[in-house]
């Protein structure tokens, strides 16, 4: 289970790599900007819930700029990476409990939270890419879990 998530947490260091390299060459598009800031900071919230911790911000789409994304999508990976390391086979199937930036109280699996955190990733980047595509970028870079493991 271990290796699995840190494979699935090593892809989506990728991809988001690659996503933040075309928001570059296409003169960093607001709306890409905004939904990658918004990917980040969940990142950031989901894995305080899991830690047991305060909210690290609670906003979920923050103003923040494309030049800060390498060094925050970098610590991101470094602490999902190392909070992965850390959990014991059995506590992957510990339910976590949390409270959304609502308020709102809810519990769920680690497993499943580390699932959401990926798929959450994978659906805002796609939306990244429409944007993009809309700011001209003509091909978009290929970012399938699949061709990262080839």
């Amino acid at each position: 289970m271990k290796n699995y998530f840190l494979k699935l947490f090593d892809y989506d260091q990728f991809a988001n790599e690659i996503i933040l390299k075309t928001i570059f060459e296409a003169h960093q598009p607001e709306p890409a900007v905004q939904v990658m800031a918004h990917l980040l900071a969940a990142h950031q919230i989901w894995f305080n819930r899991c830690k047991g911790l305060p909210p690290a911000n609670s906003v979920l789409w923050p103003d923040w700029k494309a030049d800060t994304f390498e060094k925050t999508m970098n610590n991101n990976h470094d602490a999902w990476v190392e909070f992965i390391n850390g959990v014991n086979p059995e506590d992957f199937d510990k339910i976590i409990s949390y409270k959304t930036t609502r308020g709102d109280s809810y519990e769920n699996k680690l497993t499943d939270i580390l699932t959401h955190v990926i798929n959450h990733g994978t659906h805002h980047r796609a939306q990244a890419g429409q944007h993009l595509k809309a700011a001209g970028i003509e091909s978009l870079p290929l970012t399938d879990y699949i061709l990262y493991l080839r």
